[in-house]
């Protein structure tokens, strides 16, 4: 982590803060995946409205992310983190207002069918959907923020350790969350929750930001957001991430009921764990090894372990075989989105950022938004152990995308892909250190 020496020590400073932003972050976040699925229960909730409502988080993810994204590039990335962590320290709050709320069933007349809606159940489905602004908010304008300070030399490097916070809070929410639950009850642990948002805000209010919005910015924000989904260096990416994120939406989704399918008392969240671990050290190295090596066999080699990944979930009989599906899909996924993050880096100025990442990200949220149903139908047919193998054909898919198009012609994509070449749509930027160095 020699990098950080040579920063002035005020951009330590920022770099440090936001580290410990992004933990309160994803620790809060995460904090409520143990806890949330419970107390919709206890509310009456089935386990299809448990479902709707947790899938709801993926609706306000995906009708916020074009105008956070832009808004990253127009107004700032301090303003866009902000908006993150706020949905995180309000959410916990709004799930336990519902409990003070009037409950009522409604019937609703809908084509000669009558729907009964819960109140209760609407109200966490918008709470839900409100939280999903989240994501859409805080990993766009994180990510912004940390290629406005890296050295272009060393992106992929100082992305590989900042991403650190997404394992680590990831690991430790889900543990906090639950303890608290055990301990004291859905109150406390959600107000843990909240509380971690608050502080992630007082530390956002103390960073400083290098990026300006200038008038290029302003003007590329008013153009068709969407229209630029299928530019060439945007559209190889989303088309990956959208077949990742259907492999990793089957995973969060379909794990436990895949390892209860099989027979085995395995503790499921080990399976997460083994992930998070991967994750963590494949970030620890693969960015920077990046930076001297380029890019592309990243991406390719991580695309490749997803798919053996999904191939060990598929044969996977015994606890072991679990374990290292989870390790294997944990390092390709620490692998391949700091990975995107950094080749859109590349790919972009300061004044587009936002947009270019958040554009490519959007099909990740599709793939998420989409694995449940889509998955959840195939399985009644295939069984949960198909659904895995079908994944694993996804990511290859992706892998044979972005080895033969992810550049302008089919030898240059091989390249690239190789390690053999450079990324034509890679803009060179001057060394901003010197810029930040006060």
């Amino acid at each position: 982590m020699t990098i950080f020496s040579t920063f002035s020590p005020s951009v330590r400073t920022n770099l440090t803060v936001l580290f410990a932003a992004g933990l309160c972050f994803w620790a809060g976040l995460a904090g409520l995946l143990p806890t949330l699925p419970l107390f919709i229960a206890t509310l009456g909730g089935s386990g299809q409205q448990i479902g709707v409502v947790m899938a709801s988080f993926a609706i306000g993810l995906l009708l916020a992310r074009p105008y956070l994204s832009r808004l990253a590039d127009e107004r700032g990335r301090k303003v866009v983190l902000m908006v993150g962590l706020s949905a995180i320290a309000i959410a916990p709050f709004g799930y336990l207002l519902v409990l003070f709320l009037p409950r009522a069933i409604v019937p609703l007349a809908l084509a000669g069918y009558t729907l009964n809606l819960d109140t209760s159940i609407l109200a966490l489905m918008a709470i839900r959907a409100f939280h999903g602004l989240s994501i859409a908010a805080f990993v766009v304008a994180y990510s912004a923020l940390v290629l406005d300070l890296a050295p272009p030399a060393n992106r992929g490097e100082l992305i590989g350790y900042m991403t650190l916070v997404n394992p680590i809070g990831l690991a430790l929410g889900p543990a906090l969350g639950g303890f608290l639950y055990e301990a004291t009850g859905f109150t406390t642990a959600f107000l843990a929750m909240g509380v971690l948002g608050i502080a992630g805000l007082l530390l956002v209010a103390r960073l400083h930001e290098p990026y300006q919005p200038r008038d290029e910015a302003k003007d590329a924000g008013s153009k068709e957001f969407w229209g630029q989904l299928w530019s060439g260096r945007v559209r190889t990416p989303a088309i990956i991430l959208l077949l990742v994120g259907l492999a990793f939406g089957t995973i969060s989704t379909f794990v436990p009921l895949y390892v209860r399918e099989a027979g085995l008392a395995l503790n499921v969240g080990l399976i997460y764990s083994a992930s998070a671990m991967a994750s963590f050290m494949s970030r620890l190295v693969v960015g920077r090894a990046s930076d001297r090596y380029g890019r592309g066999r990243f991406i390719t080699v991580s695309l490749l372990a997803y798919s053996l990944g999904m191939g060990v979930f598929w044969l996977a009989r015994s606890t072991p075989m679990f374990l290292l599906a989870g390790f294997i899909q944990g390092f390709a996924g620490g692998t391949l989105i700091p990975m995107i993050a950094t080749l859109m880096g590349d790919r972009s100025t300061a004044s587009d950022r936002g947009r270019t990442f958040g554009l490519a990200m959007v099909g990740f949220d599709v793939g998420i938004a989409l694995a449940g149903p889509i998955f959840g139908t195939i399985a009644d047919q295939l069984g949960y152990r198909g659904i895995f193998g079908l994944s694993g054909v996804m990511t290859l898919v992706g892998l044979v995308i972005f080895v033969t198009a992810n550049s302008k012609d089919l030898g240059h994509s091989l390249r690239f892909a190789l390690g053999r070449g450079r990324d034509v749509y890679a803009i060179e930027l001057s060394d901003p250190r010197s810029s930040k160095a006060g």
